[in-house]
């Protein structure tokens, strides 16, 4: 499986965790133009931004590491632009997933971050 399918069917399987969790996934993959945010959900009355990291191994660090400033930055730019767009006046919160996929037993270990980080 390639990076691109890993990460895809990470994607997928984060979205089953949450809704397990009671989010209520509003939309997958959401763009503005070079931005994207993986997972926009709703968790009872806050609006919820997903960053989802699958990886392979922890060879290199895990999953959540890999959320660093510049794309905690992009997703807080990105959330900026849907909370204009859809006219949002609650409360929001930024949450990851981090993933470790084992491909020799096709299993998804999940971890839940919520509040993960907080814009500057």
């Amino acid at each position: 499986m390639n990076t691109l399918q890993r990460g895809k069917r990470g994607e997928e399987a984060a979205v089953g965790l949450l809704q397990r969790q009671g989010y209520r996934i509003r939309h997958q993959n959401w763009r503005y133009k070079n931005l994207e945010v993986d997972i926009i959900a709703d968790d009872g009355e806050i609006l919820v931004f997903v960053e989802v990291k699958t990886r392979g191994d922890s060879a290199y660090g895990m999953p959540y590491e890999f959320v660093d400033y510049t794309k905690q930055a992009r997703l807080v730019r990105a959330a900026n632009h849907y909370i204009a767009a859809t006219k949002y006046g609650g409360e929001i919160r930024f949450d990851v997933v981090s993933i470790l996929y084992s491909e020799k037993n096709d299993t998804y270990n999940m971890r839940l971050i919520r509040d993960a980080f907080w814009p500057d």
